[in-house]
């Protein structure tokens, strides 16, 4: 017989609010301070310099202020844990997007203020179970929201791959809560609990068919950091990769991960 599935990991909406203004300050701060030369570099992004890089970052929080501003759908689409395996159809969009905002923007620090203030104004009186048309699928504020940890986290780690030095902070909630949904994807894209992905301090899930592990130590374990975590799933980093630099640690049959990831087209 299966296991009883289990029940989404549930977010509190006021930290997660907090967390996507807190990190998207982060980043409008460190890029209000690049030089010409250092936002014509290249990312890790195929084609995106860091000015591109840094407009995208705009466009992703921005979406939750023009998604509220439409008119709200009839019923949600997408669940929270299906948004991961939505994303990957609108790359080349999202690429064509980035490039023509970044030229329509050379000022990008009116740009960050623009969205900001926008972003704190539809924020202000609109409730989580509210309803937005997101081009992946309907779903609620508070999930959308949730999302949106991810863009940010994500690409504060591309923008300190690109500019030596740079070191943007990360929100704790922000990381925290771009770990755990993209750990949970994990567990969704491979279900099962024959191994056990720990992401210390913010995660640990059961994944992959097998036998099910009940006490003691678990026969397949891995083990990785937030950000090397964020890497695998989103392709930065290839699992082998990352195991012979000894970044992740992986014990049993059943630990190698390869085949599962990257989570994020």
């Amino acid at each position: 017989m299966p296991p009883p599935k289990k029940r989404a990991r549930a977010y509190d909406p006021v930290k997660i609010r907090t967390a996507v203004l807190a990190q998207f300050g982060h980043v409008r701060q460190a890029v209000g301070g690049l030089s010409g030369e250092q936002l014509a570099l290249p990312t890790r992004l195929p084609g995106w310099t860091v000015r591109e890089l840094a407009a995208h970052v705009t466009m992703a929080v921005g979406s939750v202020s023009r998604n509220l501003e439409r008119d709200e759908p009839a019923k949600a689409e997408l669940a929270l844990l299906d948004w991961p395996f939505a994303t990957a159809v609108r790359a080349g969009d999202i690429a064509d997007r980035t490039q023509d905002l970044a030229a329509a923007n050379p000022d990008l620090d009116a740009l960050y203020t623009r969205t900001e203030e926008r972003l704190r104004r539809n924020l202000a009186e609109a409730p989580g179970d509210r309803l937005l048309a997101a081009l992946t699928g309907s779903m609620t504020l508070a999930d959308y929201l949730v999302t949106r940890t991810v863009e940010l986290v994500v690409h504060t780690d591309d923008l300190n791959a690109a500019v030596l030095g740079l070191d943007i902070p990360y929100d704790r909630q922000a990381l925290a809560a771009c770990t755990r949904l993209l750990a949970d994807a994990l567990a969704v894209k491979a279900p099962g609990g024959s191994t056990e992905v720990r992401i210390p301090p913010y995660a640990v899930v059961q994944c992959v068919e097998g036998p099910r592990h009940t006490r003691g130590t678990p026969p397949n374990v891995v083990e990785t950091d937030p950000l090397t975590w964020i890497r695998l799933a989103t392709g930065r980093v290839t699992w082998r990769d990352a195991v012979e630099a000894a970044e992740v640690s992986a014990s049993g049959e059943r630990a190698d991960l390869g085949t599962l990831l990257p989570l994020l087209g």
